[in-house]
C-alpha cells in the first residue's frame, strides 16, 4: 500500500454496546448516507451507493458510489481490507477512482468498549487527486473533515433516536 499524503479523524462517545454500533456501521448505505442526499458540500448533487453480494460486510467485499457533484460525474469502487466485527473496519478504494477534490484513500473505523457506551474513531487516509491538482490541495481537507464529521453525525443522530 502506498504512503497516503493527508490524514484526517474524529471520535466520539456513542450510548451503545461496540455490537450495536458496529452492527450500524457495517451496513453502507446507512453509513455513507450524506453521499446520498443532496447538499452545498456535493455541489447539489448525490451519490449512489451500492455494494456487492458480499454487502461490504467481508474483507474482499466491492462498495461503489457513483453520481454527480457540481454537474460532474464521479464514481468509486472501495474494498473492504479488514472486517473484525465488533472492532474495526477499514476500506480502500480500488482501480481509478474519478473524484475531484481527493484521489486514492483508506477509510476505516475502530469501536473501543467503555462501560455502556462505545467510543468511535473514524478516520481516512488519502492522496491529493492526479488531476485537479490545484482543487485538491485547496479543498481536499475540508472535505476529509466533512466526510469524516458527517459518518459520525450520523453514527450519532442514529443512536440519540434509539434513545428517544
Amino acid at each position: 500500500m502506498r504512503e497516503k499524503l493527508r490524514h484526517y479523524e474524529d471520535s466520539i462517545f456513542i450510548p451503545a454496546s461496540s455490537e450495536e454500533v458496529f452492527a450500524y456501521i457495517d451496513d453502507h448505505k446507512g453509513f455513507s448516507s450524506h453521499m446520498s442526499q443532496p447538499s452545498w458540500m456535493m455541489g447539489g448533487g448525490q451519490m449512489n451507493v451500492s455494494v456487492d453480494e458480499g454487502h461490504g460486510q467481508k474483507v474482499g467485499s466491492h462498495i461503489r458510489l457513483s453520481g454527480r457533484v457540481f454537474g460532474i460525474k464521479l464514481f468509486l469502487d472501495e474494498v473492504v481490507t479488514r472486517h473484525d466485527p465488533p472492532y474495526l473496519k477499514t476500506w480502500e478504494t480500488v482501480g481509478t477512482p474519478k473524484l475531484l477534490v481527493v484521489g486514492h484513500y483508506s477509510m476505516g473505523i475502530e469501536i473501543k468498549p467503555q462501560s455502556s457506551r462505545s467510543y468511535l474513531r473514524v478516520f481516512i487516509d488519502y492522496d491529493l487527486p492526479t488531476t485537479n491538482v490545484r482543487l485538491g490541495q485547496l479543498f481536499s481537507g475540508v472535505y476529509a473533515k466533512w466526510c469524516v464529521q458527517q459518518m459520525i453525525k450520523g453514527v450519532r443522530n442514529h443512536f440519540d433516536q434509539m434513545k428517544g
